[in-house]
């Protein structure tokens, strides 16, 4: 009888996470799926504070997992842009329900504070 474990881990959100972690993927991920793609500047210029070295770690760490995919494009200078694989829009549901639930959650907290309740 198989023990319903994949790997070494007993939870498949903990698989989840460690794909996803990192203070940047889901802001990297927010700004693809708004857009078909995007070039590595405008990625900059759409996540204030994040650093050039981090966001290329980021890129490659979804790259690496299939979520995100790079194209460079034999130009000169070469142009290179990121997009959303397929596999990659399996997570739109689940960044659409973070999203609902972080606006409900700030919603309460706002409403904890007006009442003079602790957060």
């Amino acid at each position: 009888m198989s023990s319903g474990y994949v790997g070494d881990s007993p939870c498949s959100a903990v698989s989840t996470l460690q794909v996803l972690s990192g203070k940047w993927k889901w802001l990297i991920l927010y700004h693809l799926f708004q857009h078909p793609s995007l070039r590595f500047s405008e990625l900059m210029r759409s996540i204030p504070g994040i650093t050039q070295r981090v966001l290329t770690k980021q890129l490659r760490e979804l790259e690496d997992e299939g979520i995100v995919e790079r194209t460079v494009y034999p130009e000169i200078p070469p142009r290179v842009e990121y997009a959303i694989t397929p596999y990659g829009q399996s997570l739109r549901p689940i960044l659409d329900l973070m999203h609902a639930w972080g606006i409900e959650h700030l919603r309460r907290k706002a409403e904890r504070e007006e009442q003079g309740s602790p957060p």
